[in-house]
């Protein structure tokens, strides 16, 4: 079970992301082969590699967090120093995770009431309201994400906190004989 869910921790996104990938590619080629070559044009690719591609999106936001891929502004960073950092990483990492719950909950809404109404996407026939999913679910895993940076980042200031006063302890030593 623990190693299981040790896979999937490490994995998931990125199957997903690949799974998502292909399916637009292929999608797309076979668009473009019956179009051009066979003079006859499919009236669902579109719809499904465009479906994939934002569900590549929001779950491509999770990935980049984990990896910590995400828009940050670096420039400000250079100003402080080591410990500082951390702070801010995590300060940071908290704002990302308010947006995050916000978005899952409205998200959340808006998709269960489409779900709820029955409306259905034109070519494909799938609810509208499973598009409209991409964003609480890939915010969700960009949430458990953050939450993982955040405790990565408290213990490696606690860490940093310890080895400067370990640090110390020797150079007092040192000043002391």
């Amino acid at each position: 079970m623990l190693r299981s869910l040790k896979w999937l921790d490490e994995n998931l996104e990125k199957y997903i992301l690949f799974f998502l990938t292909l399916v637009m590619v292929v999608v797309v080629f076979i668009q473009v082969f019956m179009r051009y070559v066979m003079e006859n044009s499919l009236s669902w690719s579109e719809e499904l590699a465009r479906y994939c591609f934002i569900w590549l999106i929001y779950i491509g936001i999770s990935y980049a967090v984990k990896h910590k891929r995400h828009i940050s502004v670096d420039a400000a960073l250079l100003l402080f120093k080591d410990k500082m950092k951390i702070v801010i990483s995590i300060i940071s990492n908290i704002l990302f995770l308010i947006f995050c719950v916000y978005v899952v909950i409205y998200g959340y809404g808006i998709a269960s009431q489409l779900l709820a109404f029955g409306q259905t996407t034109p070519a494909l026939q799938i609810p509208t309201g499973v598009v409209y999913l991409a964003p609480p679910v890939g915010m969700a895993l960009a949430g458990v994400r953050l939450i993982q940076n955040i405790i990565n980042d408290i213990r490696t200031f606690k860490t940093f906190d310890n080895s400067n006063k370990v640090s110390k302890g020797v150079d007092e030593k040192v000043n002391v004989i």
